[in-house]
């Protein structure tokens, strides 16, 4: 079954994919880092705490975020003037709510990355479909769980720090 309007052989399907993926993500990328800060300080529908109970417990307890979280490429610098997670230390309520709107700009982006899979139907059959949605998706949903978990985390030790008690 052939979803896709254009018939091409495998090859040129498997190479546009490639080639597709890799340019869509480097200009949703580019995208993303124009977006203004002012955009990314507060949560919208899409990246504010799901209504289920999304807390910082369910990570930890069910994806073991803990565990292979820290395995993610970074590339919060990959454009000049970036931010890198990594800059995040000492308990920094600027530094800390720089972060945590980064975070919000990186769920984005990893959303807008996942959605190429739509457009692989231009060129891809049916099977082609249902891969490229399954690499999109094993791509991109660790990367938005751990934007929100570091947000959740990040939220959580600012209203701690607003209480002043000490952040370890």
């Amino acid at each position: 079954m052939r979803l896709s309007i254009l018939q091409l052989p495998d090859g040129v399907i498997v190479g546009l994919c490639v080639v597709g993926w890799t340019v869509w993500s480097l200009l949703i990328g580019f995208v993303g880092h124009q977006l203004p800060l002012k955009f990314l300080e507060t949560d919208t529908c899409l990246t504010r705490p799901r209504p289920w109970g999304e807390d910082r417990q369910w990570y930890n307890r069910v994806l073991r975020i803990k565990r292979w979280k820290d395995r993610l490429p970074e590339a919060g610098d990959f454009f000049p003037g970036g931010f890198r997670k990594t800059s995040v230390g000492g308990g920094d309520c600027a530094v800390m709510s720089r972060f945590l709107a980064e975070t919000r700009r990186a769920e984005y982006v990893h959303i807008a990355i996942w959605l190429f899979w739509l457009v692989t139907m231009l060129w891809t059959p049916g099977w082609g479909v249902l891969v490229n949605l399954a690499v999109g998706t094993a791509f991109n949903l660790p990367c938005l769980w751990v934007q929100r978990y570091n947000r959740l985390r990040l939220q959580h030790l600012l209203v701690l720090k607003g209480q002043g008690k000490t952040i370890c």
